[in-house]
């Protein structure tokens, strides 16, 4: 059978990405219940401390659970934390089958949901989904190697200048992609800028409509009078130091619980974070127009690579925002 064309799997799918970038420090999901063709229950982890998608979708069923079809794009928890262990609730409820869109990337529990199934006699299926694995990258990231997963954003004319050369960037690209914007600070735990991007351009960096308050950081010293040191969510950022190493920063982060940062520049954090090996998806915008100039601003001004060991990097999505190109990429290994 084809699960990844499976509406019940892509209606779990969906509830996932509903929760993206609210659940840190714990993974989105979302899960599915069905029986005789149709869906009883469905649900997605809000957020951290409240009840798991499982047991969303479990307890909203409209009829008996027992002998159905559990979908749900993550291995199901098999310990106690803030809530019990969701392979429990699955076993009691009579679950018949359960499919599943990616094993728990923590090396500690992988599998072991899937164990706990087995000798329970429930049927499990692994999909193995791309997207369920993005999905769940930055939990992933933080929980492998105690640091965030870092998304670098920038808007840049198609001989990737970000800025003229009297710095001037709005707008370089257009509504359409600004709004696109919006999405990725939704998506994210904390948004970081330069110091001279706040001294310049004086953003907010909050999402639009602000469905949430992302920590806000700023590498640098800025001016007191800066909107993210004066809004109505000043306690929310945070300045670091330029002295201070960016790993440790985001180590730092990761150990309040960020799992996702993303970067909007400028050019020399964003060459800083690429040189540090700190950068795990690329989101560049390129507007159709040229700056033509030397002078103009670099999207990325770090030490920089040579042909034999530049980084890799897989493009997973390319779309247009007309009349500007997305294009997406993640780093990839070796």
């Amino acid at each position: 059978m084809d699960w990844l064309r499976n509406p019940f799997f892509l209606r779990a799918l969906e509830l996932a990405r509903m929760s993206e970038g609210f659940t840190a420090p714990n993974p989105p999901v979302g899960a599915v219940v069905v029986k005789r063709g149709k869906i009883i229950g469905e649900g997605r982890h809000l957020c951290a401390g409240f009840p798991h998608a499982e047991v969303e979708a479990i307890d909203s069923c409209t009829s008996n659970p027992r002998g159905a079809d559990l979908y749900v794009t993550l291995e199901p928890c098999c310990t106690h934390g803030r809530t019990p262990p969701c392979t429990d609730l699955i076993i009691r409820a009579g679950i018949k089958r359960v499919i599943v869109g990616c094993s728990d990337p923590n090396p500690r529990h992988a599998k072991k949901g899937f164990d706990i199934l087995h000798k329970a006699g429930i049927e499990t299926v692994l999909v193995n989904c791309a997207e369920c694995e993005q999905l769940i990258a930055p939990f992933a990231k933080r929980i492998t190697t105690g640091l965030p997963y870092v998304t670098l954003k920038l808007a840049m004319t198609l001989d990737g200048r970000i800025a003229d050369r009297k710095g001037e960037s709005k707008w370089i690209t257009s509504e359409a992609a600004r709004e696109e914007v919006q999405h990725l600070r939704r998506r994210a735990d904390a948004v970081m800028v330069g110091a001279g991007t706040v001294r310049t351009d004086d953003p907010s960096l909050l999402p639009r409509p602000l469905t949430k308050v992302p920590k806000r950081i700023v590498l640098g010293k800025i001016p007191a009078r800066s909107k993210v040191l004066t809004d109505a969510h000043a306690s929310e950022t945070i300045v670091v130091s330029k002295k201070q190493p960016l790993r440790k920063t985001f180590e730092e982060l990761a150990d309040k619980g960020v799992m996702h940062i993303l970067c909007e520049g400028g050019g020399k954090l964003a060459g800083s974070l690429i040189d540090a090996g700190l950068i795990d998806e690329y989101v560049f915008f390129y507007a159709p127009s040229l700056f033509n100039d030397a002078k103009a601003v670099g999207g990325m001004t770090g030490k920089g690579f040579l042909l034999k060991n530049k980084p890799r990097l897989r493009i997973v999505e390319v779309r247009q925002l007309p009349p500007d190109v997305m294009i997406r990429a993640v780093r990839t290994e070796g």
